[in-house]
C-alpha cells in the first residue's frame, strides 16, 4: 500500500478535503476585508472622502486579488493534497 492521500474518489477523504479548502477560503475572506479596509482607510485619510465608484474599484480590484490569489492557492494545496499530482505519474 502507497503511502499516497486516498483521493477524492474516496467520499470521507472528499470531505475532508472540501472542507479544508473552505476553511483556507473563509480565512482568505477575512484577509481580503482586512486588506480592502486598510485600503479605503489609507485613501481616504491622504484624499478625504471617497466617491462610492471609487470604493467599489477598491472593494473589485484589491478584494477580488486577494481572493483569486486565495482561490488559486487553495485548488493547488487542493490537488497535491488529495494525490491528483501524483496520480499523473502512476502506471497501472
Amino acid at each position: 500500500m502507497s503511502d499516497l492521500p486516498p483521493g477524492l474518489d474516496d467520499p470521507d477523504y472528499a470531505a475532508f478535503a472540501w472542507a479544508r479548502f473552505r476553511g483556507i477560503m473563509a480565512w482568505m475572506v477575512l484577509a481580503a476585508a482586512v486588506c480592502v479596509a486598510a485600503i479605503i482607510a489609507a485613501m481616504a485619510h491622504i484624499q478625504g472622502p471617497l466617491h462610492l465608484v471609487t470604493m467599489l474599484a477598491v472593494i473589485g480590484g484589491v478584494g477580488g486579488s486577494v481572493m483569486m490569489a486565495g482561490l488559486l492557492m487553495g485548488l493547488a494545496f487542493l490537488s497535491s493534497g488529495s494525490g491528483h499530482d501524483e496520480d499523473v505519474t502512476r502506471i497501472d
